[in-house]
């Protein structure tokens, strides 16, 4: 059953919001956190898989929607796109058509830096501001290294040592028609998004090594980046699906060392856990009890779908500028040499 709702009387105070999809594995923390919010109507829920759909929507106690469109037309607020990565955009411009205003879309914002352009220039032409999902930049041990960078508590940056490691997720996300690219595609983004915020700069160059030597399938399961900065500052970022399948978990290996002429500072944004053995499962998993990071980035959300400004929310062209390094980490690899590809024509 289709299920609709066009009361759009209730104040903005608590915004109507939507998730559209649960195909990203990241859906199921975003949607626990559009229920549990009392200041967020989790308004509804589409998945083009509709017996997994009418399942999720009736765990999370919210209507079913048998269509995006019908999803779009039910007066939201906001909308969260958590398709395919090729999926976004045309997800999005459904959302952006239906009249919703503020769109929180799932990384890589496209597959391609046209694909993510024309994302956010098509919703925008409709009245609907994109911002994208990257929850690193809510970790409180990013915003004080942020902090001490800034205030130049270690002097000029010299270098930056990151990484993004997991496991690999396997199902559509190795299905490079509908993901676009495999570890680098997945795990270069929020990486590439913190370092930019960090250094207040943009990418310039990039040489990356991309290899399939852990699995030998044709999509790529490790790469090895170093990214040249306007500056002179470089970096390099591990963004590898390379860690053991059954006993590591999937997400949650994002570090940074960050060394200045004056000092180091290194972070682990992912250091506040505990591991849980279970032995039923066969699989080691950490389990966080610090700051919850979608959590955060959901309510900086709803501050964008109430009219007010976000904190510390990514924005479309945030979303785009990292996929402009990822599309230039491609090319590198392919020609073996460093690549100024996607930055050439970008503003300073």
């Amino acid at each position: 059953m289709t299920v609709t709702h066009n009361d759009c009387s209730k104040s903005m105070s608590i915004p109507r919001i939507g998730l559209f999809s649960a195909a990203h594995m990241h859906a199921h923390s975003y949607a626990h956190n559009l229920a549990a919010k009392p200041d967020i109507e989790f308004a509804g829920f589409w998945d083009a898989d509709q017996e997994r759909g009418k399942s999720l929507a009736t765990q999370w106690n919210v209507p079913y929607f048998e269509s995006a469109q019908a999803l779009a037309l039910s007066g939201l607020d906001g909308a969260v796109i958590t398709t395919e990565n090729v999926l976004h955009r045309e997800t999005a411009l459904i959302a952006a058509t239906g009249g919703v205003k503020s769109i929180l879309c799932e990384k890589p914002l496209g597959t391609t830096p046209e694909d993510a352009r024309l994302l956010i220039s098509e919703c925008e032409s409709r009245g609907a501001a994109i911002a994208t999902a990257f929850p690193c930049r809510f970790s409180p041990a990013y915003q004080k290294a942020v902090s001490a960078v800034q205030a130049g508590d270690i002097g000029k940056i010299i270098a930056i040592r990151a990484t993004n490691r997991g496991t690999c997720p396997f199902g559509w996300f190795v299905d490079t028609a509908l993901s676009g690219g495999g570890a680098v595609m997945d795990h270069t983004v929020h990486v590439a998004d913190l370092l930019r915020c960090l250094l207040r700069d943009e990418a310039s160059e990039v040489y990356a090594e991309i290899g399939n030597g852990i699995y030998h399938q044709s999509w790529d399961d490790t790469g090895f980046l170093t990214i040249k900065y306007q500056s002179g500052v470089f970096a390099t970022l591990d963004t590898s699906w390379s860690r053991p399948p059954k006993s590591y978990q999937t997400w949650g290996d994002v570090t940074m060392e960050i060394i200045g002429e004056g000092g180091v500072i290194w972070i682990d944004l992912f250091s506040q856990s505990y591991r849980y053995y279970n032995e039923s499962a066969g699989k080691m998993t950490d389990q966080g009890w610090g700051s919850d990071l979608d959590g955060l980035m959901v309510d900086d959300f709803a501050r964008m779908c109430r009219g007010e400004k976000p904190r510390h929310l990514a924005s479309g062209e945030d979303g785009a500028r990292a996929v402009d390094l990822v599309a230039a980490a491609y090319v590198s690899a392919s020609t073996g040499s460093p690549s100024s590809a996607s930055f050439s024509s970008l503003p300073k």
